[in-house]
């Protein structure tokens, strides 16, 4: 007797509905949440555009200007409110970035400019600049901490291994060769793995920030393409039962 497995021409219309609309929404989301990284980390090497230097500076560092510093002089020049401040902040960094005058000059520019943002109870994926503690981070030579790299990862293991695994879910009803889907559904597990273990080594090994942008292109890759062929298979893809 043969085994039989539920396949998108079995399952309902209401289901299949409830199925595209979640596929749209999260593919929706994920093109967004590209938008964002590359508005969060273009320009930190100076220059407009996204580069593999910009993610080497987010994670590694720079020996020629702190994440403060590339960000004041890309992403985040335009939310100040006065141009001179830039001047103001990159001088404050380049004279060693101490508590006083912290207090008595950059907080009041942060405080009008950056924190409807930079916090962590509204993003924490982004440098805390509420207080000394948090600035210090990002003011002083070298990229992302490591107790910011593991809040980030935690939150991001946790929120896309539930999206990877609905979408798989759904990608298991196409009707495609069994060997093919089970790769398919590790794919995006072990490439969003990868990226972020290679946000740790690229802490000390710069030359692995080509890891993170080829495990993060992986990701998206197969996510895209178990969303589009599910899509097409539950509406458009017509096979006769056996």
């Amino acid at each position: 007797m043969s085994e039989s497995y539920t396949r998108f021409r079995d399952i309902s219309v209401s289901e299949r509905i409830l199925n595209t609309v979640f596929l749209l929404t999260v593919g929706l989301g994920y093109l967004v949440a590209l938008s964002n990284l590359y508005y969060t980390h273009q320009g930190r090497d100076g220059i407009a555009g996204l580069s593999i230097a910009d993610v080497t500076i987010n994670y590694h560092g720079s020996n020629d200007q702190t994440r403060l510093g590339s960000a004041i002089n890309g992403i985040m020049e335009p939310n100040l409110k006065y141009k001179n401040d830039k001047d103001v902040i990159l001088k404050w960094i380049q004279d060693g970035a101490d508590e006083p005058d912290y207090n008595q000059k950059i907080a009041p520019i942060l405080n009008r400019d950056c924190i409807k943002c930079h916090t962590r109870a509204i993003n924490p994926s982004l440098p805390d600049l509420t207080d000394y503690a948090g600035l210090s981070e990002v003011a002083h030579s070298g990229g992302a901490s490591y107790p910011r790299l593991i809040r980030v990862s935690h939150i991001h293991l946790f929120g896309i291994a539930f999206i990877l695994f609905f979408i798989g879910k759904i990608f298991l009803l196409c009707d495609i060769n069994v060997l093919v889907k089970r790769v398919a559904v590790v794919i995006p597990f072990a490439a969003m793995l990868l990226d972020v273990l290679s946000w740790f080594i690229t802490k000390s090994i710069p030359s692995f920030a080509y890891v993170v942008v080829t495990s993060g292109a992986l990701m998206g890759m197969s996510m895209g393409l178990q969303i589009l062929l599910s899509i097409y298979q539950m509406w458009f893809y017509a096979k006769d039962k056996r």
